[in-house]
């Protein structure tokens, strides 16, 4: 079974290409944010999309919470996929479904405790995919990705296991994790962004390190 890679914080087509040329299934583009790395203006989001050949996915990252403004991003951004950062409401969703067809919608949770399967299986039915981080939305200033940090990977596989749409996984991954996080939660992909960077910068050993990891876990 092939594991999904999706490599985020893309900065630049050079960095975009690098990631096709290794291997990446999905590309994540971090439009503006409260918090976390990867940021990239929305022209630099326009320039990049182009360039990513198919069947790779470009996903804008958005921490806009209403329809009006994910629908205005992503016309002007022409991502393939929308990945909604923060929680919307279920109207919100099912106007996005209906204003932008043939547009991947990923609904990101935050995990904390048992309460993140509930949001989880509440939303599972108007996306096409959820992706599991460890943001805090509670904070005074969001994080809604990018941390770094792991959570309990054990509330991650209850989460996989009731939902019927596919499950990315992220936080905290890297070459020597990712096997182990992908035995323990048996995600449809994986999604990572500081593993494979250095001072900021994409790094190719890492990222084919990172890719031939999940590439021998999902085949073991």
């Amino acid at each position: 079974m092939h594991t999904r890679i999706k490599i985020c914080c893309i900065s630049s087509v050079v960095e975009a290409a690098l990631a096709v040329r290794c291997g990446a299934d999905a590309l994540g583009l971090v439009s503006a944010m409260p918090s976390g790395p990867g940021v990239i203006a929305e022209e630099v989001i326009t320039e990049i999309a182009p360039t990513v050949p198919p069947p790779v996915a470009t996903f804008l990252l958005t921490s806009e919470t209403e329809a009006s403004a994910i629908i205005a991003q992503q016309r002007r951004c022409r991502v393939n996929t929308i990945q909604i950062c923060d929680r919307v409401s279920a109207d919100c969703l099912r106007e996005l479904r209906a204003a932008l067809p043939g547009i991947g919608l990923v609904q990101v949770v935050h995990v904390g405790g048992e309460e993140s399967v509930a949001e989880a299986v509440a939303v599972a039915d108007k996306v096409n995919a959820i992706l599991l981080d460890s943001g805090n939305q509670n904070l005074a200033v969001k994080e809604l990705g990018g941390t770094g940090r792991k959570h309990d990977w054990r509330v991650s596989r209850k989460i996989v296991e009731s939902v019927s749409v596919p499950v990315f996984l992220a936080g905290g991954l890297n070459a020597d994790n990712v096997a182990e996080a992908i035995g323990h939660v048996r995600p449809y992909g994986v999604d990572i962004c500081s593993g494979v960077r250095t001072n900021g910068k994409l790094d190719e050993f890492k990222l084919r390190r990172f890719i031939e990891s999940v590439t021998n876990a999902a085949r073991d």
